[in-house]
């Protein structure tokens, strides 16, 4: 692996004394969230990491796995940890996309047609169980994701900051699912993978859960005023050119891999390096490092992936298990190649 040598900078302004404070009350903030997170969910505080990165990033969360394992536990944990709005979508094949936008409807008294907000006019929006909903519904958060803004009838009504949606799906080879188009997919910062605990982690569950749900009684510790500060000051972090530099290379990548049929879209390097951002405030640093775009790689542009046939094929043929954990198996691996082949800046720490 070749090493590039940069310097970053004097920061200045934000970058200076005040991020500094700012990142103090960041950390603080960040660790009681967690700490919120980890009375739910046992031995995953990873995941649990993830997810709070998602939300700082202004990004939306996608949970992937089989039934039972966690998934809305996590995203009700994650909504109930900070004082905003939240709303929940159960995502059914009747589902319609008025359901989720909203509506306008005739007043007879004022003879004029009012707007009737849908579910997803919250700061955190839970959509359970996103693809056993048809393509038609799944589309209807097409704009709400991207733009922040839901069209309906001529007429664009915003939505508030922060929005994030925390989806959860099943894996797409069991029963009454439909496959999210790619297009929905980009949407998704991040899709993380629960898993099965280990053994302590589930005698942990068994016993924590046994006269209630910790869930009752999780409070938020974060108020939404504080949320926005701390938006804030990881949308401050400093990002060497090296590093944004670094991170289109491992894109460009995934474009010319012989073993990927579709690459990763300019969305998805925005979404690395403001991934990358938070991660560099929660270990307290005001700037990027290269091990941050590293450790996001996976989870951030795994989903967006789509390989070849044959390295499809040659990968199911090798391995037990389900096609979709094969298939996920196999972009994994092809992203970790991907990474220890593109040369790596080599960033000095940032002067004061």
């Amino acid at each position: 692996m070749t090493n590039v040598a940069s310097e970053q900078p004097s920061g200045e302004g934000l970058l200076g004394e005040s991020l500094g404070e700012g990142l103090d009350e960041f950390r603080r903030l960040s660790s009681a969230i967690l700490e919120n997170l980890q009375r739910v969910i046992n031995g995953k505080a990873e995941i649990a990491t993830l997810s709070l990165v998602v939300l700082l990033a202004e990004g939306h969360l996608l949970v992937e796995d089989v039934p039972g394992v966690g998934k809305t536990t996590l995203a009700k944990a994650l909504a109930r940890s900070v004082g905003c709005t939240v709303s929940r979508i159960q995502f059914t094949p009747d589902l319609l996309p008025s359901d989720v936008t909203g509506v306008s409807i005739y007043n007879q008294h004022a003879r004029e047609f009012e707007f009737k907000p849908g579910a997803v006019f919250a700061n955190i929006v839970i959509a359970d169980e996103i693809n056993r909903a048809s393509p038609k519904t799944q589309s209807a958060l097409l704009e709400c994701m991207e733009e922040r803004q839901v069209s309906i009838d001529g007429q664009t009504y915003f939505l508030d900051a922060p929005f994030s949606v925390v989806a959860t799906q099943n894996p797409i080879e069991m029963e009454g699912t439909y496959a999210l188009p790619e297009a929905q997919r980009d949407r998704f910062m991040v899709r993380v993978s629960m898993g099965y605990p280990d053994a302590r982690a589930e005698v942990a569950m068994l016993h924590n859960r046994e006269l209630q749900s910790p869930l009752e009684s999780l409070d938020a510790v974060v108020s939404r005023e504080q949320l926005m500060r701390m938006i804030e000051t990881a949308r401050s972090v400093f990002v060497s050119p090296a590093v944004e530099q670094y991170a289109v290379n491992l894109a460009q990548a995934t474009r010319k891999d012989p073993d990927i049929r579709l690459g990763v879209s300019p969305r998805a390097t925005l979404h690395l390096v403001r991934a990358a951002k938070v991660t560099a405030a929660l270990d307290g640093r005001d700037f990027v490092l290269p091990d941050d775009i590293d450790a996001l790689v996976v989870p951030v542009l795994a989903h967006r992936i789509l390989l070849t046939r044959r390295s499809l094929s040659d990968n199911r043929s090798g391995g037990a298990g389900s096609v979709g954990s094969a298939s996920h198996r196999a972009v994994d691996d092809v992203l970790r190649r991907i990474v220890a082949s593109t040369p790596v800046p080599l960033v000095a720490a940032r002067k004061a």
